[in-house]
């Protein structure tokens, strides 16, 4: 299901990018003006996020507590590691995307998935969500879908113990890779020719872990706002990802 649902995903890019005589479709090409324009636009929302996480903090449980302040300390190394995303010019295009890109936002009939629901991040003006972006937004936000999938019924399922939690939580982080994996792999299969996928591995790389790690800020940011009881998913899939690039 996994590696269907990464080709459907590249599938709908090449979609979305095929139009190349109308402007608010055709693809456009990176620039390093538009590279440290992300950049910036990571950092404001990244310190934004971590002064919230610091305001918030004496209202979380003792455990999340722990977890949140380790993410806290990490604040300087994540706000560097957004830099890797101006650090050196990257062949590839922005296209239209979905914007909003989660297992949620997609529909199994049993033998096939339906993509759904086009308006965007529906917290953000709409003149932001018609702006042209990396793909590989989509595909980090599916990824991170995978994440919380993997990691939320730990949390919210009655059924578990507390004390079986760090017994299961291996395996749904085996899943949660051996999906993204699968997924990840198909996507660039079928994409791979596409103007929208850098031709250079590295660059692949910068765009995802970036991407990804951006991602994990936001939810910080949504679930304190709106779910503080999920705030965990986050706040490990942050740890992850920097575990992972050290």
């Amino acid at each position: 299901m996994a590696t269907l649902l990464g080709k459907r995903t590249a599938e709908f890019h090449l979609a979305l990018s095929s139009n190349t005589q109308d402007p608010q479709f055709a693809p456009e090409p990176y620039t390093l003006l538009y590279q440290r324009s992300i950049y910036q636009g990571m950092q404001s929302h990244g310190r934004q996020t971590f002064h919230l996480l610091r305001q918030k903090l004496k209202g979380l449980p003792e455990a999340v507590q722990r977890k949140a302040q380790e993410v806290l300390n990490l604040e300087q190394e994540i706000l560097e590691r957004f830099k890797s995303i101006y650090r050196k010019k990257i062949s590839t295009v922005k296209i239209r995307v979905h914007g909003d890109y989660h297992l949620g936002q997609v529909l199994y009939t049993g033998n096939d998935f339906f993509i759904i629901d086009f308006e965007g991040e529906p917290t953000r003006p709409l003149s932001e969500r018609r702006l042209k972006r990396s793909a590989f937004r989509d595909v980090a936000g599916m990824i991170r879908s995978f994440h919380y999938k993997a990691h939320s019924g730990l949390i919210t399922q009655a059924s578990i113990r507390p004390e079986d939690v760090p017994v299961l939580e291996p395996w749904a982080d085996l899943w949660y890779r051996y999906t993204s994996a699968a997924f990840l792999r198909s996507y660039l299969d079928t994409a791979q020719d596409a103007p929208f996928i850098p031709k250079e591995r590295e660059d692949i790389e910068i765009l995802l872990n970036t991407f990804l790690l951006d991602k994990a800020v936001y939810e910080i940011a949504y679930e304190l706002n709106n779910r503080p009881q999920w705030i965990m998913v986050p706040l490990k899939g942050i740890t992850h990802l920097l575990e992972a690039r050290s």
